[in-house]
């Protein structure tokens, strides 16, 4: 599923984003969505979220629990 519309991103979800620093890499970071961070209802790049661990990036993927 992509992470580009928002109403497919709840919190608890486990996803993979890409962090600022790691855009360029498009390395993977996985957790678990803590807050969604974008308002409209959807963004070419990604929904941008923080997770548990504070880390803060775009939804590429979304993991299946």
């Amino acid at each position: 599923m992509a992470g580009t519309k928002r109403s497919n991103i709840k919190p608890g979800m486990r996803v993979a984003i890409v962090l600022k620093k790691d855009q360029r890499s498009g390395k993977l970071t996985e957790g678990i969505v803590k807050d969604i961070l974008t308002n409209s209802k959807h963004h070419p790049h990604g929904i941008k979220v923080r997770l548990k661990s504070g880390e803060v990036g775009r939804v590429k993927e979304i993991m299946n629990l």
